[in-house]
This record gives C-alpha cells, structure tokens and sequence, in this order.
C-alpha cells in the first residue's frame, strides 16, 4: 500500500512567543476572562469555584498553546524523509527534537500542577487560603514556562527559516542542476524558468535551494537550483553543499550535471570528471544528462581531444546522454529541456505500467477485433444523385464540403468573387441571415416570429395581440381622441417653450390679451408669488407652535389678530361675503362662554364658602372626612398640572382596571419587578472597589483603638 506522507504549509505556522511574553499572554488573558469580585462573606463553596475557574483556565491557556506550538512543526518521523534530512542538516535533528520534548513535557507539568492545587483548593476553608493556593499554582506554572525561554527562542528561529524556504513538493515532475560552482546552472534555470536567481562570477552564489517552473507539453514542472558541490568526502561538506546533496538522494527527478569545457569556472576537466564519479552513486534510478556549457566560449568541435575523451567516457560509463548548450547564444537551451522532459515523462510511464495498478486496469478492458465474414470487397459508394448535386455545385464543392452563403462574412485569403455573389436559384430558400443582411445587417432587421405561430386560422397569425389587466381589455379603455388631443398638447407645449425662450431673450411674447387682461394677468401673478412666499414663510419650522385655542387672537392693542371682528367683517367684505349671521354666532358662542365660566366660578366660591361639616357626609368618621378632601386636593392638582394640548390622563376603566388602588397596586407590581435587574452586581463584574483593610480587621482585638 501507498503511504500518504502528510503535507505541511511552512509559511502558515504560527509565530512562537518568547517566555516572558507566554507568561504575560496567559495572565492577562485569565484576567480578562474569568471573574475578579469575591468577598470573603460569600459561601465557601462559592470561593472555592472561584479560584479553582482560575487556576484550570490558566492550565488550559498554557495546554492550548504549547499545543498549537507541537502541532505546527512537522514531525520528522512522519514527513518526507527529503524534508526530514533537510531539517537535520540545517537545524540539527537532536537539537530540534529536544526542544519540542521540552514543552511537551511542560505541558504535561502544567497539567499536574493544575490537577494537584485543584485537589488542595477543594478543601481550603478560608478564602485567605484559596487564595494563597490560587497564587501559588499560577506562579508554578509560570516558572515552568520561564524554564522553556531557550526552547522557545529556537523554536522561533527555526519557524522563521523554515517559512523561508521554497514550496517545493517532492512527489511532482521534477529537474534538478547538480555540478560545480559557476558552471552555469543558475543562468539556466533563469533562462527555461520565470525564476530570478542571483548569478555572479564567483562561486557560491547560490547558497540554498532555489525552485522555479516551467511548462511542457501542457504540464507544469518543477526546475531545483542547488547549490554547487566541491570534490571531497561527504563528512567534509558544509551545510550548502549538503543540501544538494539530500535533493539528489531523495527526489524523484531528472539530474542534469552541468560541465564547463572553458575551464573559466576555476576547475579543471579532471576535478569536474572527479566529482561527476564521487556522485555516481546518487544518480541511481534517476534520467541523467551531462550537459556541456558554456561552448561560446569554448566550442565542443575545437575541444582538446584528450578532455573531450574524458568526458566522453564519463557519459559512456554512465550510460547517459551527452548535450552542449550555451546560456549566453541559447543554443541548445530548448533542447536539453525538452530531451530531459521526455526522459523523466517515459520513465513514469515505464514505472506506472510495472506496477500493480495496471493489472487491475488491463482485466476492465476489452478489445475486439472483428473478423471478415467472406472475401468480397466493400467499397464507399456515393449515389449517382448526389454526384450530379456535387458537379453542379449544389450540394458541395469539388474537395466535397458543403457550399455555404458568403454574405455577411468578410474576405478572406483564397476566396473568389462569384464566392460573394448571392446564390441565385429558384429552388434556393433565403434563410433569415440572407435576408437580415439584405436589410440592413443585424440590430436593423429582425425576423417576425409571428409567421411561425400555429392558429385555428393562418390569417390570425398577424393580428394585434390585446394587452389584458386584471381581465380588462385596454383597447376598451382607450380615447378614440386621444391622438388628437395629444396633438393639442404638444402644441400648446411647444407655444409655452417658445414664449419661455422669447422671455430669456428680453423679448416679450405675443399676445392676444388686451391692456386690461393683462393687468390683471400681472396682478394675479404677482399675488401668487406674494402667497407662496408666504407658505414658504409659514412653513419654516424654527420658531414655537402656538396652541390652536389661542391661535388668531388679539396680541395687544397694536396686534388685534385675525379673528377680531373688524378683520373678520373687513375680509368677507372684501371677497364678497356677507360677514352679519357669522359675526351674530361668534357673539353668542362668547355669551355662552362666559356664563359657563360665571357659573363654574360661582359654584367653586359656594363650595369653599361652606364648612368642612356641611360638604361632606354626616355619616363619615373624620378620618373618612380628611381621606375625602385629600383624594379632592389631588384630583386638582391633577387638572392643574394637564398641559393644554396633551391627553388628559385616562379612567381606571380605561386601562383595564377598576378602582385607583388597583392602579397603585400595578404600579407597585412593577416597581418591584424592575429591582430584580436594576443596579444588580455579580462576581462577573470587573470593578475595583474599596475593601476594608486586611491587617485592621482580622486577628485578635487587642485594648487601643481601631478608628484608623
């Protein structure tokens, strides 16, 4: 079976805190999250939960944490052993392990820690000693963080690396430069690639590994640059050397080990045959190609004979082909590309068909050949119809492909003249392009649908369809005049737009009014704007709303309002009005108005002129008496206090209720309900407020004062 290796985002890892930081992380997030209000006269029960919240939501911060931390860093057991290599050449796979074993197991102290204070707070029996517990246990914690501060600061440089390192997956297409320092690998992965990598004339320039990608036959391959490789034992090769190294033992890919003949590099043929022998082992199962570089400036025909054998051998021995290329002219660039494209690309193929896989595949499939049922020869026969069609060039042409209208389409190489002539025949049917084109191309002609509806009738088909609403015909409703009177309209529009630019103009318009009409016209205009101007005025919100009882009456001797009498009778004079019975009623209504007003006054100076005893009842008892005149003082009060223009308040009826105690009684229903949620304080309030002093109030009362 194939075993999934699991894929790990390097860039998305989390960063890692220093310790200090951890430690202030996870105290101020316990403050924030869980309560700090207790008084020691809460029940012992309920201190007790109140630290032991604390100290477990500490320990689960701290687990959440150096969780996400073992989580995020690849386990090197379980990745590509090409990952897992990489990680121990350049960070040290001991090292690396120690550390994440580290804040593994203080988390697994933090849980015991946890666990052991939990188990004293259940039986503290003061607050005082919760506390110290509570205190205690978070200080412990802490300390074992503080011990992880090395851990954790390597931990960080670690992540920081590894999220620099290149996306580069072990199990794709893959072509990989191997060879010696500035033999030109970097220029060619700059050349077959959109990559950028620095390449200058020294060695060592390229210190990692470098990923670029490319296309061939519709595919997307993936191009490594290493770092270049010197001649010695593998014990003495750096960490640069060494990640080449690794990418050569442990990708599937096709190697491309590049030669400089020029020997500009700074090595001879022999060092580069020498190192090409000492890697021969790490090219095992894989495409190999040695490429010769650099032949502008030193050309492969006009090598020394004894170094073109040399390298000759070499491919022989390896069984491998042999290219020449030049960055600088790109001969060959394209070539050597695409030679170990194919090479890797055919050893798949070759790997896929020797596995297990394609039995399964090959026992689904059957082909079948059919087997001649006698001797005779069957050849294509065309009808003698449709020859006589293809020679009159109705059906096809000559190459037999139909013949199709070139109307409407533009010229093309090749085309003939009588191509562009309409097709002329009488059995000819124009089909709607023929005929759009004929008038007008497209957006001017459209084809009338209509010819294909099937009716009872074909003379229906072209009716005008009515538009019914709501099971109306609209023609019903239509004026038979209506075109006329838009006519009218459209006059009387365009008379208006000519006076409008006639005025514009200092023109006046003509007109057929005489002196006097237009007098009046003016003074009819003229009032208009004076009475618009007026609402405008009037429509103006900023200033007070005079109640409607006052509204209109005289303000002071200067001011008689407008529904004095005289302007009242002045302005029905005016339009015409006779003022007399509507002046006659308002004087009776005032009549009326005023004895309601004697009699109200009369009756209130009777009722304070008679005594306490003749008012109320003879038979009420004097607390009765005084119950009385209270509920009568209020009830004034209440008339009193009713603003003109506000709803006076409503009968106990009204509202649902019989009497005035049932009212107060609701009322008191309510108040009482508000005081559950009103000004209500927990333990989950965050407030800092005034306690007594700790060493003034507890411990044994001594002779002296405590007034402090």
């Amino acid at each position: 079976k194939d075993l999934t290796m699991p894929v790990y985002n390097f860039k998305k890892m989390s960063p890692v805190p220093a310790a200090p930081d951890l430690i202030d992380i996870v105290l101020m997030r316990t403050q924030r999250k869980t309560p700090t209000v207790i008084h020691p006269g809460y029940k012992i029960t309920r201190i007790r939960s109140f630290y032991m919240r604390k100290v477990k939501f500490t320990q689960q911060t701290i687990s959440e944490r150096l969780s996400r931390i073992l989580t995020d860093f690849p386990r090197l057991n379980d990745v590509h052993p090409f990952y897992a290599d990489l990680c121990n050449t350049l960070y040290d796979r001991d090292h690396y392990k120690l550390a994440l074993g580290q804040l593994n197991t203080a988390r697994s102290l933090v849980d015991q820690i946890a666990r052991d204070m939990i188990r004293m707070i259940k039986y503290a029996d003061s607050a005082y000693r919760c506390k110290c517990l509570k205190r205690a246990a978070l200080g412990r914690m802490c300390t074992v963080l503080k011990r992880q501060k090395a851990s954790l600061a390597y931990l960080e440089e670690v992540r920081k690396h590894l999220s620099r390192l290149p996306a580069l997956d072990p199990n794709t297409r893959t072509l990989l430069m191997c060879g010696l320092p500035n033999v030109g690998k970097s220029s060619f992965m700059n050349k077959i690639t959109r990559g950028n990598v620095d390449v200058q004339p020294y060695a060592f320039t390229t210190k990692s590994l470098f990923v670029g990608h490319c296309d061939y036959k519709y595919l997307r391959w993936q191009v490594i640059d290493t770092p270049g490789i010197l001649d010695h034992s593998l014990e003495e090769r750096n960490t640069i050397e060494m990640q080449a190294i690794i990418a050569l033992a442990h990708l599937t890919c096709s190697v491309l080990y590049f030669c400089d003949p020029s020997e500009q590099c700074g090595y001879t043929i022999e060092q580069q045959c020498s190192l090409f022998k000492s890697i021969k082992p790490l090219f095992a199962n894989k495409q190999l190609i040695i490429v010769v570089n650099k032949v502008d400036q030193q050309p492969w025909e006009t090598l020394d004979p004894e170094k073109k054998e040399m390298i000759e051998a070499m491919a022989k021995d390896a069984n491998c082909s042999l290219m020449t290329m030049s960055n600088i002219s790109e001969h060959g660039v394209s070539e050597v590309k695409n030679t170990a494209c194919e090479k890797l690309l055919a050893s798949r193929v070759d790997a896929r068909v020797a596995g297990k896989k394609v039995e399964g595949v090959m026992n689904r499939l059957q082909v079948f050949q059919p087997t001649p049922r006698d001797n005779v020869e069957r050849d294509a026969h065309i009808p003698d119809s449709v020859k006589e069609a293809i020679e009159q060039g109705k059906i096809g042409s000559v190459d037999n492909k139909p013949k199709r209208s070139r109307v409407g389409y533009a010229r093309t190489l090749g085309d003939d003249d009588q191509d562009n002539e309409e097709m002329v025949d009488a059995e000819y049917r124009k089909t709607a392009r023929d005929l759009m084109w004929e008038n007008g191309g497209p957006g001017v002609w459209a084809p009338d649908y209509r010819e294909q509806y099937d009716l009872k009738e074909d003379e229906w088909r072209f009716d005008a369809i009515p538009e019914i609403i709501d099971g109306k015909n609209i023609a019903d409703y239509v004026d038979p005049e209506i075109e006329k009177r838009l006519a009218d309209l459209e006059a009387e529009e365009d008379q208006l737009l000519k006076e409008l630019e006639a005025e514009r103009m200092g023109q006046e318009p003509e007109s057929d009014l005489d002196s006097e009409e237009e007098a009046a016209v003016e003074a009819i205009r003229d009032r208009k704007k004076i009475v618009r101007k007026r609402s405008q005025v009037n429509r103006s919100e900023n200033k007070p709303v005079v109640p409607r009882t006052i509204r209109g009456r005289a303000k002071d001797k200067h001011q008689p309002g407008e529904r004095n009498e005289d302007v009242i009778k002045e302005h029905l004079t005016k339009i015409g009005v006779d003022p007399t019975m509507m002046i006659a009623r308002g004087r009776s209504l005032e009549r009326e108005r005023g004895r309601k007003r004697e009699r109200s006054r009369a009756r209130t100076e009777t009722t304070e002129s008679l005594p306490d005893e003749e008012m109320g009842d003879v038979s009420l008892s004097k607390t009765q008496v005084k119950k009385q005149k209270r509920e009568k003082s209020e009830a004034a009060k209440r008339e009193a206090s009713v603003t003109r223009g506000h709803s006076r308040p409503r009968d106990p009826s009204q509202v649902g209720l019989h009497t005035e105690a049932a009212v107060k009684a609701a009322k008191k229903l309510d108040r009482q309900g508000r005081r559950g949620w009103e000004g209500g304080a927990g333990e989950g309030d965050n407030r800092k407020s005034v306690h007594l002093v700790k060493w003034m109030n507890t411990g044994k009362k001594r002779m002296g004062t405590h007034n402090k």
